[in-house]
């Protein structure tokens, strides 16, 4: 056999015993007449002794040819250490090794394998098969797994029935860019890569499954960040006969029991925040809840009092920070650069010091008096030492640089940690957006959510005024996850088809499978679909997805590893009825 013992498994009750290990050469310690090699695997690490004045020859010959990374197999006997070293699981104990087999050499590597390593992140990328052999990746690999069983667990423990749907779909027009694979047995026509099984999983509510769920690859042509990939992992899940209250704690439950047994910790209930009060306190959609600053409107304030700005303005909003009125000017006009960036596209920054004295200082001092000043800060329940930070202009422009300079605050201040969780659920979403290029309306979420059934009546009249029957979880910022209780009645289907502009025909052709599925007796039925490499690494403390997924893509959607995308030959492209103008001489 390769092993008899794994190398994170060998405690003090085993010494005297005789075992065998395998793994990857960590490091090596030469001390002339005493030697030391530390052995890792997945499961840890293990110290080997070598005692020079009673190894054989062979052996020492061995064990100094030896590189880091070398794949080595041991046998010897499991001895107490004289140094023990507290930070090993096994540092108690070490293994004198009798006998040493070289299984495979290795080149030396372009990056230590260590926890704090030296190579880049496109270099680590280049080489994933190594870097995943770093604690801090294999240890995000693994607690993706154990996700996915807590997620399994107690999903089947309340009935959900897993089922796959299929990887090659149909390219539908709204949402996301689809990646589309042609078809050679169909000259000229196209798959698609799902951007998520929506339609499938309605479906299979139609067919009397009435809680599916699935952890099902989606893939969308989208640009890229840290929390986004081309191709992505998520928990789809679908439910008959159930109100949206139901739904919510059907999943509530599940992140409570991910988060309990991957993390340890307890989560409160989730409360529930309409989406214009998210909007009007945080002006965000999915905010983060961990610290306060929330906005304070200062339009009856702040206008009418000459200061042209202001006064021409939609909103006028600010944020109060705690502690922060002894901010130097320097760092004042940092502030105020940080916002004028194009990313944040704010115009200027007002500010208001609230001097431990009772007076106030600020930027606009020969518009306001000092009883104005101290207006806002009592509006703000601002005290002696905060700084207000004020923004203006319209409504959706103003919500959203404030939005961005409260969360730079916050980070600035160490008020989001990464060990404290605040989950909501945002409710009463928009239905409908208008987009000025297209001129007509675009789901919010997707052409199949559910107007609220008070707002139903507006559908047809005045489309902009609909409130979804849909929801979101988010935590820390984060949206986590969304969904919505569907349509589930053909003409009510066909209306929202029509206030989004398509043609009874271009309905038909795109969702005709799913209209005609209607008219043979579809349950009320709802869903949700978790982002879950998000949720892995909001478990696993980062706001990278990457290292939670074995190979991921880099920004501009390349692997580094194997070099794609990449061209196909020409013989490829002219199977596939795909044909490349060549270049005239």
């Amino acid at each position: 056999m390769w092993r008899t013992h794994n190398c994170g498994e060998l405690r003090l009750e085993k010494v005297g015993e005789q075992v065998k290990l395998s793994g990857w050469v960590q490091r090596i310690r030469d001390k002339g007449s005493l030697l030391w090699i530390d052995l890792r695997d997945r499961y840890g690490t293990t110290q080997l002794f070598i005692e020079g004045t009673s190894a054989s020859a062979e052996l020492l010959e061995i064990v100094r040819s030896l590189g880091r990374e070398y794949v080595i197999q041991v046998s010897g006997q499991v001895i107490e250490r004289i140094s023990k070293n507290p930070k090993m699981a096994t540092g108690d104990i070490e293994i004198k090794a009798e006998e040493i087999k070289i299984l495979n050499t290795s080149k030396v590597p372009p990056f230590t394998i260590e926890d704090d390593t030296d190579g880049g992140e496109e270099l680590r990328m280049k080489y994933r098969y190594i870097d995943l052999r770093r604690n801090p990746v294999k240890n995000s690999i693994i607690l993706r797994h154990q996700m996915m069983q807590y997620t399994r667990e107690y999903l089947a423990g309340h009935d959900f029935l897993e089922i796959e749907t299929p990887v090659l779909i149909k390219s539908t027009p709204e949402g996301a860019r689809d990646f589309v694979v042609p078809s050679r047995m169909n000259p000229g026509e196209f798959y698609a890569l799902p951007q998520s099984p929506q339609t499938f999983k309605q479906l299979l509510m139609v067919s009397g499954f009435d809680k599916y769920f699935q952890l099902v690859k989606c893939f969308r042509d989208e640009d890229l960040r840290a929390d986004r990939q081309p191709e992505f992992t998520q928990i789809d899940c679908e439910m008959s006969f159930v109100t949206r209250d139901e739904i919510l704690a059907a999943f509530e439950g599940l992140t409570k029991h991910v988060f309990r047994k991957a993390r340890g910790v307890e989560l409160e209930d989730f409360p529930l925040m309409a989406y214009d009060e998210a909007m009007r306190r945080y002006g965000s959609d999915k905010p983060d809840t961990r610290f306060g600053m929330e906005f304070i409107e200062l339009n009856e304030l702040a206008q009418g009092k000459g200061f042209n700005v202001f006064d021409q303005s939609e909103l006028v909003a600010g944020i109060c920070a705690p502690g922060c009125a002894d901010y130097t000017r320097k760092q004042i006009d940092g502030l105020t650069e940080w916002v004028k960036r194009p990313q944040i596209g704010a115009k200027g920054l007002v500010y208001v010091k609230c001097n431990e004295d009772g007076t106030f200082k600020s930027s606009v001092d020969k518009f306001y008096t000092q009883e104005d000043l101290k207006n806002w800060a009592d509006k703000a329940a601002a005290r002696p030492g905060d700084l207000l930070l004020v923004l203006s202009g319209t409504i959706a422009e103003t919500r959203k640089a404030l939005n961005e300079l409260r969360l730079y605050m916050g980070n600035e201040l160490g008020l989001r940690s990464n060990d404290v969780f605040k989950p909501l659920w945002i409710v009463d979403f928009p239905l409908l957006e208008w987009d000025e290029e297209t001129s007509r309306y675009h789901a919010m979420h997707h052409p199949f959510t559910s107007p609220r059934e008070e707002d139903m009546h507006l559908l047809s009249t005045d489309p902009g005024k609909v409130k979804a029957n849909a929801y979101d979880l988010v935590i820390n910022g984060v949206e986590i996850g969304g969904g919505s209780i569907r349509i589930f009645d053909r003409q009510i289907q066909q209306s929202m088809f029509d206030a989004l502009g398509f043609t009874k025909e271009e309905a038909e052709k795109q969702f005709g499978f799913l209209l005609n599925a209607f008219e043979y007796g579809a349950p009320p039925h709802g869903g949700i679909a978790f982002g879950f490499d998000r949720l892995c690494s909001m478990i696993g403390g980062t706001e990278s997805i990457r290292d939670f997924i074995a190979f991921p893509k880099n920004n501009s959607g390349r692997d580094m590893m194997i070099d794609t995308p990449s061209q196909i030959s020409t013989e490829q492209l002219e199977e596939l009825s795909i044909f490349v103008k060549k270049p005239t001489e």
